[in-house]
């Protein structure tokens, strides 16, 4: 794909640097198309620009809804509230990394694509109260989960309010310092978002959901169940 110009500046990988010649949401909004996953095989409709959208969005940026938050709407929120769980936000701009299988044996040849992502100042005072208090903190999507293991300040082990990019690839082994609990769907086989879970719960207890999945016939992909997952002992650092 060119932009107007000229050739396009430089390729990284398998992504595309392009000029484009208008800001490139103005366009977005007057040529795009609602980003279904392929295995929706319909023509996006008004309706898919609501479904495929999470009650949390507030900025353009990321690349696919995260996909566990199609999970929640207002009325659950307020259920929540109302049950004295408290709620804070983080972005993280989901990108074409997340998406690409890991095709190399050696898990340490796998490079994640940069991702951007924010932690407010208030959502980090959040967060670091409730763990001061002695409370859990629920990640709500493997997008929020790397975005909070991915602000964490290594020297004092607590979360950095702030803009950045990551490369995190969470695989077996990985110290969690932040999260505790996981809202996440189910994943694919080969995927990046199926080695975070199971270096989050565990392997064993992470394939034996599964199995149970698949003879249930759960649903997954984006508009699929959801779980929640329990940080295994093994998987929590210092």
């Amino acid at each position: 794909m060119l932009g107007r110009g000229g050739p396009p500046a430089s390729a990284d990988a398998e992504l595309f640097r392009l000029r484009f010649p208008d800001e490139p949401f103005s366009l977005l909004e007057r040529h795009g198309h609602v980003p279904l996953p392929p295995y929706i095989e319909h023509v996006d409709t008004a309706d898919d620009a609501l479904r495929y959208q999470s009650v949390f969005a507030a900025r353009p940026g990321a690349v696919a809804a995260p996909t566990a938050a199609l999970h929640f709407d207002d009325a659950v929120l307020s259920e929540l509230a109302a049950r004295g769980i408290g709620r804070t936000a983080v972005t993280l701009h989901v990108g074409a990394g997340t998406f690409q299988p890991v095709r190399g044996e050696n898990l340490t040849e796998h490079r994640m694509h940069r991702e951007w992502f924010e932690v407010p100042a208030a959502a980090a005072a959040a967060i670091e109260q409730t763990r001061a208090a002695g409370g859990r903190v629920v990640a709500v999507g493997t997008t929020s989960l790397r975005a909070l293991e991915s602000a964490i300040d290594p020297a004092s082990g607590s979360v950095r309010a702030g803009a950045r990019e990551t490369e995190l690839f969470i695989v077996p082994g990985f110290r969690f310092r932040v999260v505790e609990l996981l809202v996440t769907n189910f994943h694919l086989p080969k995927s990046t978002l199926m080695m975070l879970v199971s270096a989050f719960a565990g392997h064993a207890h992470v394939m034996a959901v599964y199995r149970h999945a698949i003879a249930q016939r759960y649903r997954f992909f984006s508009y699929g169940d959801a779980m929640l997952l329990e940080r295994a002992a093994e998987a929590a650092g210092g």
